[in-house]
């Protein structure tokens, strides 16, 4: 990737884009933050804004922008179930109509695309593990859904426009990660059990713990999102990113609660409707296409994540959405 490009991220002062924007400047590259702060927060991005190279705009991408730029990394999308079913409508227009938008951009401007899809897309998958051929198994009327399909949604728009128009695109699909600068209300299992954990509360747990899922430090996966945009233009995905390796709810309950020297006990709920019992990527083709493997084990990641839950909590900072 050469230096000096331009890039326009949305969802930029989120929890993955805030990241993303540090990344990109630290490269040596002009970067422009959109987030309209619905779940993005101004915290994440705060040493940033005395670089020169650095520019922050309030907008939503469920209406059209005008600007100039080289490269997009569309991240704008609320991740989490708390945040994504509380407007569910809302979330499904900013996945297509903001899909659509930023691919209305990125032709007018001849720009290079990103779009950061999920593995929600393979919903509560009949498959283990998830390999990017595998079309899902997501219930279309669920709570879920305005995410699973506004996000599956949004993979077909920009295989279209790429079919159609001739666009430069990437498509990723991102399995859990984790890192400072998470929300701390969002309801994702690794900033509800550290929250938790640090303040002695019950750990709660839902079913019996032994769903599963791999986690990916936020680090390792920025680096995938790099090497996935300089990749060759014949490559565009999809392509899963994430950590493979494999740990039950109950076994990262238990990680984190030794980790924090915490008192808590732990707590069974019910279920949620559609909660996938496995999650596990099959990242062969990010491996060969990609030159990429996540390297940091889940504790030395979790390190530094309790330590920035540490400081939001003695500060009594309210790390919510603004």
């Amino acid at each position: 990737m050469n230096q000096g490009q331009h890039f326009l991220v949305t969802g930029g002062a989120g929890f993955l884009g805030s990241h993303l924007c540090k990344r990109l400047l630290d490269l040596g590259h002009e970067v422009l933050c959109i987030d309209n702060y619905y779940t993005g927060m101004k915290a994440n991005i705060l040493e940033l804004m005395d670089n020169p190279y650095f520019e922050i705009m309030r907008h939503d991408i469920t209406f059209p922008l005008y600007v100039e730029t080289d490269n997009i990394f569309n991240l704008a999308c609320p991740a989490s179930p708390i945040h994504y079913q509380f407007d569910p409508v809302q979330t499904t227009k900013t996945s297509v109509h903001g899909a659509i938008n930023m691919l209305g951009l990125a032709k007018r401007v001849k720009a290079k695309i990103f779009q950061a899809s999920t593995s929600e897309v393979y919903g509560d998958p009949k498959i283990h593990p998830q390999e990017e051929s595998y079309w899902g198994n997501v219930n279309p009327i669920g709570l879920r859904a305005c995410y699973d399909e506004g996000k599956r949604c949004a993979e077909t728009l920009f295989f279209d426009y790429h079919r159609q128009h001739g666009l430069k695109i990437k498509v990723a699909r991102i399995f859990n990660t984790y890192g400072p600068n998470m929300a701390m209300n969002d309801g994702r299992v690794v900033s509800n059990f550290i929250v938790q954990a640090l303040k002695n509360e019950p750990i709660t747990l839902y079913g019996d713990g032994s769903q599963t899922r791999s986690f990916c430090y936020v680090d390792d996966l920025i680096d995938a999102f790099v090497k996935t945009m300089d990749s060759p233009d014949e490559f565009i995905g999809p392509v899963n990113l994430g950590n493979p390796k494999e740990f039950s709810i109950k076994n990262l309950a238990e990680i984190i609660k030794d980790m924090t020297g915490s008192s808590s006990k732990i707590k069974y709920n019910p279920l949620p409707e559609n909660d996938p019992c496995q999650r596990k990527p099959d990242i062969s083709l990010a491996k060969r296409k990609l030159k990429w493997t996540p390297s940091t084990p889940l504790e030395v990641g979790l390190k530094p994540t309790i330590e920035y839950f540490e400081k939001i909590l003695s500060k009594g900072i309210k790390n919510n959405h603004q």
